[in-house]
């Protein structure tokens, strides 16, 4: 599928995006691009990888992977990848500012639910990334950090105004777009299947286990139950949780494409609300509107230029 947008011609969203970070790059990265992925050079590639983050955040960011050990998506063991496309590196780049601003992650929580008195800390911070919880509660083999197990690119918590804590797990996509791989397999059917037919399961009792592993809501299965186990587990203090997925309104590619036959609706966040039982545990929004309330706060033109400028134009 292809969508003609606005730099002309029928490019697909991803397909503008990587000719977009290409015309940037020399001036906006100061980089001449053709950086290594997967074994060959590629324009769209930095040569110096660590230059895909914002300045501001460059140097923390990176020293918090490697104290937390956490996996960078194809980077080397210590630096990011220099991919320009990387949504790992998009949830970075909005977000890991608000690490240490209560104000601001306070304002991002309120924009997501009114309910939300104030941001409470995750780990050091206002945002912990690529979040697994404390402990295994899917019953998965691996337990690390962006790597071999179900983790969100972000998680923040609020306190509400009721003196409960909410966990908001958000899920950050850029150019993603998947295909209609089927991934159900017995040594994944072993360990989710389960939770997925409980009698407290989050989703739609109508609905067989197998319609879950197609991607994109093979991920949003797998999130949506380590949800519900944060807070039936009390992780980090939490009582109950909502899932935020944040994808770009022009990827329509990734937003109309509904790859699992035994699901149904206008699009793939039409679909996932219809399987949930309980619809407010899931928003949906894109990277400008989650950061809309930081604009009317101070010192912060630095990033939301920077942001405007890469992304949001």
């Amino acid at each position: 599928m292809t969508v003609t947008h606005g730099m002309g011609g029928n490019m697909s969203y991803r397909e503008e995006q990587r000719e977009k970070a290409i015309a940037l790059r020399d001036a906006f990265f100061k980089d001449p691009g053709n950086g290594m992925f997967f074994g060959k050079k590629r324009e769209f590639v930095l040569s110096e990888p660590s230059g895909n983050l914002w300045g501001g955040i460059r140097e923390d960011a990176i020293q918090y992977f490697s104290r937390n050990k956490v996996s960078w998506w194809q980077g080397a063991a210590a630096e990011p990848t220099g991919h320009l496309l990387s949504s790992q590196i998009a949830c970075l780049n909005h977000l890991y500012f608000i690490r240490q601003r209560p104000d601001v992650a306070t304002a991002v929580l309120q924009g997501l639910d009114a309910e939300v008195e104030t941001a409470e800390l995750v780990d050091d911070g206002f945002v912990e990334f690529e979040f697994i919880g404390e402990k295994k509660y899917l019953g998965e083999r691996s337990f690390t950090r962006g790597a071999n197990c179900t983790s969100v690119d972000a998680a923040m918590i609020g306190r509400m105004k009721d003196g409960k804590k909410k966990l908001f797990l958000i899920e950050w996509k850029y150019t993603e777009v998947y295909s209609n791989e089927d991934k159900y397999i017995p040594e994944r059917s072993s360990v989710y299947d389960d939770l997925i037919i409980a009698e407290d399961s989050p989703f739609d009792a109508s609905i067989k286990p197998s319609a879950f592993y197609f991607e994109p809501f093979y991920q949003l299965m797998r999130q949506t139950l380590l949800g519900q186990q944060c807070a039936r587990h009390a992780d980090h203090g939490v009582s109950d949780y909502v899932h935020v997925h944040v994808v770009p309104e022009k990827n329509k590619e990734l937003l109309s494409k509904i790859t699992s036959p035994e699901l149904s609706g206008k699009n793939i966040h039409d679909v996932w609300e219809k399987v949930l039982r309980d619809k407010s545990k899931f928003i949906h929004t894109t990277p400008e509107r989650l950061l809309t309330p930081v604009l009317k706060l101070v010192d912060t033109k630095a990033v939301t230029s920077y942001l405007q400028q890469r992304y949001w134009d």
